[in-house]
């Protein structure tokens, strides 16, 4: 037989073989053996001890035995000043965790996912003698549909960002977090002042709300609080009451923002002489109102989360990292948790979405590797790992029927789906403080509603970027 044919052959074969064999012949011995030293991934948080992840680390060494992770935990109060410092000298953590509120304040501080990904894997070749190599693969990293599709959708519309390149005109749309949970805001309700006000239920709307809380405030003859029904009304003493101020806007169909500009002081579209964020304020601001009938609190009375824990009030507005504060300090006090009240009739429901998203800094030496540990740390496999361990509700949509019974979590699953936010610029912690001033300015009474919430969008927008 001519040899010829057997050369084209065997030429073909290994044409073959090298196209199928993918990622491990594009690289060099010299690429491999370099991707196979010893890294270090340093990994800050501002919640949560490092036995919450210790499972998700402990598997993703089995496949990338040559990535140590380093996980440092810091009180929230020193963590932003902790991040700040560490940049200034250009030695911040690979990954850290931001509030989704705070995303957009430190996105230039942030390397967006990849398109591709390569990361160094071990295996175990050989089948007599074992032996572990490495080997370097390249994947297609999370796309913007595989983000849609499977988390909630409060998710999407707070860790994806467009960019314009100054100089190519480029735009790109990429993501910058991904989260590991997705909290958000509830109503927590003391069982026993209910069983007293003969009230079987929490209140599944406002009006209903309203009701309960004038069964359920108590004052003197001299009109001072013996027993608040909700702790709502003020600013400074509600823990999150610009949280609760911003959903109560959005559920009465206020659009918050639109095109990087704060709008929340126009007119409903479905009613030009109807301003939405205007009721929301006063209705939120009647609490604090001794000449109303809902009257329940004031600025004399303790921080929110303290009444609610020392039986003052019935009702406390809070998110799920709220519960082991309530536990630890009152062992024995019996409480619930409900379902943020909806305004009546109304079929989009909603509450307002407060949670961690986990990214990746943008001078890190090792952004493959930093951004492979992310995603596998919110990967469906692995992110029940640390849910469960943190006691903490999932941002992903299949896991959310398995948190429905669980007594803690349950509602809070529940109600990932309805979560929203919506303010993405550059200073969250203003916009708070711009909010509780609309509150304490509705409060003394002495401007016009309309005009607070106009003052309140101009300040809001000196801080978009």
């Amino acid at each position: 037989m001519p040899k010829k044919p057997l050369t084209i052959i065997f030429l073909t074969l290994v044409v073959i073989l090298l196209s199928t064999a993918g990622f491990r012949c594009k690289f060099t011995p010299a690429a491999v053996q370099q991707a196979a030293q010893p890294i270090e991934l340093l990994y800050w948080r501002a919640s949560d001890s490092s036995s919450s992840f210790t499972d998700i680390v402990n598997d993703y060494n089995v496949a990338h035995t040559n990535i140590k992770i380093t996980y440092k935990q810091f009180r929230p109060e020193e963590y932003e000043e902790a991040l700040l410092n560490a940049w200034s000298e250009n030695k911040g953590p690979d990954i850290f965790s931001i509030s989704n509120n705070l995303l957009g304040k430190y996105k230039s501080k942030i390397l967006p996912l990849p398109d591709k990904l390569t990361v160094p894997y071990t295996e175990i070749t050989g089948t007599i003698k074992k032996e572990k190599i490495t080997v370097l693969k390249t994947s297609a990293a999370m796309t913007l549909k595989g983000l849609k599709d499977n988390f909630v959708d409060t998710v999407y519309n707070d860790v994806v960002f467009s960019t314009t390149d100054p100089k190519t005109k480029v735009t790109k749309t990429q993501i910058y977090g991904l989260p590991l949970s997705v909290d958000s805001l509830a109503l927590f309700y003391n069982k026993d002042l209910l069983n007293s006000a003969r009230i079987a239920q929490p209140p599944a709307t406002w009006t209903e709300f309203q009701d309960d809380v004038k069964k359920l405030t108590l004052l003197d003859r001299q009109g001072n609080i013996i027993q608040s029904g909700a702790a709502i009304g003020t600013a400074d003493n509600v823990l999150g009451s610009a949280d609760l101020l911003s959903i109560l806007m959005m559920q009465n169909g206020s659009a918050m923002a639109a095109n990087g500009r704060a709008q929340f002081n126009q007119p409903s579209p479905r009613d030009i002489a109807y301003y939405p964020a205007h009721d929301a304020l006063t209705f939120y601001a009647d609490f604090a109102n001794p000449g109303r009938e809902v009257y329940t609190w004031n600025d004399e009375m303790p921080n929110s989360l303290d009444a609610f824990i020392r039986g003052q009030t019935a009702f406390f507005f809070g998110y799920s990292h709220n519960i082991p504060t309530i536990k630890a300090q009152a062992p024995k006090l019996n409480f619930g948790i409900g379902s943020l009240p909806q305004i009546e009739g109304v079929l989009t429901e909603m509450t307002y979405a407060n949670y961690n998203v986990e990214t990746v800094f943008k001078n890190t030496q090792h952004p493959n590797e930093a951004w492979d540990f992310v995603q596998y740390a919110a990967s469906q496999s692995e992110a029940p790992k640390y849910l469960t361990k943190a006691s903490k509700p999932t941002a992903l949509r299949n896991l959310i029927g398995t948190q429905l019974e669980d007594f803690d979590l349950g509602v809070f699953a529940q109600q990932a789906l309805i979560a929203r936010s919506w303010y993405h610029g550059a200073d969250y912690h203003a916009v708070e403080s711009i909010f509780k001033g609309m509150v304490n300015d509705a409060n003394q009474g002495l401007l016009e509603i309309r005009r607070i919430v106009d003052d309140g969008v101009n300040k809001v927008n000196q801080t978009m970027p």
